[in-house]
Formats: structure tokens, sequence, C-alpha cells
């Protein structure tokens, strides 16, 4: 995957609410013709997770859950609602880090997501859901979900493009939040450089560009948490298309130095 000198980001105007059953390729498909922006080979359409997750049904409301007592004990531990916890701990492999801090509106609790993700409270998340007392969680495949956007949008004529289903993580070490790539279909997860020169000839040993979280969090500019601006077209990179998955970014366990 390489540049061809400029590379453009383009946020799409005027989705709707996405509701679940929704046709969100048919939707995307729609708003990029009221804006009169024609898809072209090489495109990638980076599209946050919320619009996916929406469209799938994947909203869990309050008044559902019945928090466990592995839940209610963490939530009084955290100053934290019991129903969320227990929607944190179903989405959750297991509990790496609860913590609570002074200074803090409550405490923190970091987990392994069942799709391996290291993250704070399993990607469970209340913001953008459009109503009170509910949450959003990921997709249940977000490959799955991209392949399947991919296949629709594609299915107008216009291939290859490529997918990026995104969602906003924090980052050991480093403060603030970047949106990362967790569902791919198409695009390259990342870019093994080892064994190539650098730019003085030198054999580079360990260099692997994360490309598909370089899009994403290039993406993540043109999604302000106000600005409904849930899909974001990139244009100017050149790469050939693979089979390629999000799960490709983790790191394995027996590979982590913090963990």
């Amino acid at each position: 995957m390489a540049g061809r000198g400029e590379l453009t980001l383009r946020a799409l105007e005027g989705l709707p609410d996405i509701q679940p059953g929704d046709d969100l390729a048919g939707l995307i498909l729609a708003a990029l013709e009221r804006e009169r922006v024609n898809l072209t080979t090489g495109d990638i359409l980076v599209i946050a997770h919320k619009v996916v997750s929406k469209a799938e049904g994947r909203l869990v409301r309050y008044a559902g859950v019945t928090p466990s007592t592995k839940a209610i004990e963490l939530a009084k531990a955290l100053r934290r609602d019991p129903r969320k916890v227990e929607v944190i701990l179903g989405e959750s492999k297991r509990v790496i880090r609860a913590v609570d801090r002074a200074g803090l509106p409550e405490g923190i609790l970091i987990t392994e997501h069942r799709l391996g993700f290291i993250s704070a409270n399993a990607c469970v998340d209340e913001s953008n859901v459009g109503e009170a007392e509910a949450a959003l969680l990921l997709p249940v495949d977000p490959d799955r979900s991209a392949a399947a956007l991919r296949a629709s949008i594609e299915a107008g004529g216009i291939s290859p493009i490529g997918i990026i289903i995104s969602d906003t993580f924090g980052r050991p070490w480093r403060i603030g939040h970047v949106n990362v790539a967790i569902g791919l279909a198409g695009v390259p997860a990342s870019l093994d450089l080892v064994g190539r020169p650098d730019a003085y000839g030198r054999t580079l040993k360990v260099t692997r560009p994360a490309t598909a979280d370089e899009l994403a969090a290039g993406a993540g500019l043109m999604m302000p948490k106000d600005g409904r601006c849930p899909v974001v077209l990139c244009r100017g990179l050149e790469w050939s298309p693979v089979q390629s998955s999000a799960r490709e970014l983790l790191r394995a366990s027996n590979e982590d130095l913090f963990l």
C-alpha cells in the first residue's frame, strides 16, 4: 500500500439515524449519490462501528439487564452502574484491570473483549446511542460485517473497494483516543517491510506499519463526536485487495510485554 502524492479524506454527509435492520450499504450508496460522489477503483470507506452495530441490532437497554453477583461487586468497588458492568462482563473474555482512582468520575475497567481487543469497558459505549439507559456493543463479527458491506457496495459495479470498520480506543502510555480498525474487507491490515531497505539503504528489521489503523485514525479526524459523520471516503492510495482481518493486528499474548 503506497500513496500517489495525495490522500484525500471526505466525510459523507446526510446519513439518517440508523435503525435495526436498515440496509446500511444502500443508505451509504444513496448518500454518495446525493453528494454526487462516484466511487472509483481503490476507494476505501471507513465506517464507524456504531452505525454497523445499530443496523445489526446490537443495542442493549439496561432495563432488561440483571446484574450478576460479580457485576454487583465490581460496580460497588468502581462506583459504576452494575447493569453496565454486567454488559461489559458479557462481552469480555477476562478482566485485566479494575481500578478506582481519586479524581475520576468512576473506576476504570480494562478487559479483553471476546474478539481479542484490549480496551476499556469491552468497547461497550453509551455515546451517540440515541437513547438514555442503553449501550451499543461491537458487531458480532466485524470482519464479516465489513465483507457484507463491501459485497453490497461493489455490486454497483465499482471494484475493488475496501472497507474498514473503526472504533475509538485508548492506548497504553498515551493520552487520548484514536480510531483503530476492528473489521476489514479487502484492505491490508498491515504492511510488512522487514527485509526491505529504508531511504538510505539500511535493511529494515521490525518495521510493520499498521496501515488499516493508520487509515482509521486519519478518518477519525473527520468523525467529530457531535458531527453525525460516521462514514469517511479515503482516496489516493495504491493498494491490492487481500483476504484480511482486523485480528491480524492483535499481538499474541506471549509477545505482550505489558500485561
